[in-house]
């Protein structure tokens, strides 16, 4: 698939410095980052991770003003070169959840077009580089594809259910979005669990699940990424009942058989909007996604606004604004 090798050509291409940036026409800095993990807190400090080089990391006190973080890996864990040989050190589309006094950091590694493909689990304690106790601990594969598998693993979204119990949903293209059960205990996938089918489109991947009180919300992309201006991503949307589905849309039919209501498309120099994630702010629902910015020669940004809710479906509010 080309979209991956572009995906490796707009990482490179993102500035390292963020004050550098020419400012919104309201003042806002873009945050040139692409597939936003959730927005997690720690400390008062909000931090984002993202596809790049051993995985980097974005952090801010007000979710407008962000600054540079340290990357995940300075040198690989070993078993990256056995299980992907082909990888380079682009990690790709993490996504964070902290529970059990942990955080629990998920990536994907991969191969450019092919589904040899792992996701690898990381946890810390902390999220501050300056705490004497911050240090991040390979945890190992949780799942993995080859060339034979029907589906690539890939983009990582983690959700616990009613229970607290964690499940991750992944998936790109082929067969489509998966889900699997983890193991609280290591949040590895748990033994001998079945990979249960969420949704399917020609051209679909980055899936974000999210409960909200006793019912689960699918999102996904629909479209192609990584090129630019030209990119055709849209995130489309659909809930059930059980964490397992099936996900029907607003008008009840199966994400499995084409089924997304849009949730958001390009909007003015916003192009493609991608990789949603919801997290909250003191009780507020946020929803963050990336896009592909139409006055910046198309490099990928950050976005963030706050969930809106109307008769069950969410939609996106204003974006955040100095």
């Amino acid at each position: 698939m080309k979209k991956f090798l572009w995906r490796v050509l707009l990482i490179l291409a993102l500035p390292l410095a963020i004050p550098a940036q020419p400012a919104d026409e309201d003042g806002a800095r873009p945050v040139r980052i692409h597939d936003p993990s959730t927005i997690i807190e720690c400390k008062g400090e909000y931090w984002v991770f993202a596809t790049g080089r051993g995985l980097i990391s974005q952090r801010s006190r007000n979710l407008v003003d962000w600054r540079s973080g340290p990357v995940l890996w300075k040198e690989f864990p070993a078993w990256k070169s056995d299980l992907v040989p082909a990888n380079r050190g682009h990690l790709w589309a993490p996504d964070i959840i902290f529970r059990d006094r942990r955080y629990w950091l998920y990536y994907s590694v991969s191969t450019l077009g092919k589904r040899v493909s792992a996701i690898a689990l990381a946890t810390n304690t902390t999220l501050d580089p300056l705490d004497p106790a911050y240090a991040w601990k390979d945890c190992g594969v949780v799942t993995s594809t080859t060339e034979e598998s029907n589906h690539n693993a890939i983009d990582p979204s983690i959700v616990l259910d009613e229970a607290g119990h964690p499940w991750m949903a992944y998936g790109s293209y082929w067969s489509g979005i998966k889900l699997v059960e983890l193991d609280p205990a290591t949040g590895l996938r748990a033994a001998n669990g079945p990979v249960y089918p969420l949704a399917w489109k020609q051209q679909i991947e980055a899936a974000c699940l999210y409960r909200k009180g006793k019912t689960y919300y699918l999102f996904v992309n629909w479209g192609l990424c990584c090129r630019g201006t030209n990119s055709t991503y849209e995130i489309r949307m659909g809930k059930s009942d059980q964490i397992t589905g099936p996900y029907l849309d607003a008008e009840g039919k199966d994400m499995m058989k084409g089924g997304g209501t849009l949730f958001l498309g390009t909007r003015g120099k916003r192009i493609g909007p991608g990789h949603a994630a919801v997290f909250q702010k003191r009780g507020k629902e946020y929803v963050s996604y990336h896009y592909y910015d139409a006055e910046q020669s198309g490099l990928a940004a950050l976005e963030i606004a706050p969930l809106e809710w109307s008769k069950g479906w969410p939609r996106a509010g204003k974006p955040l604004r100095r």
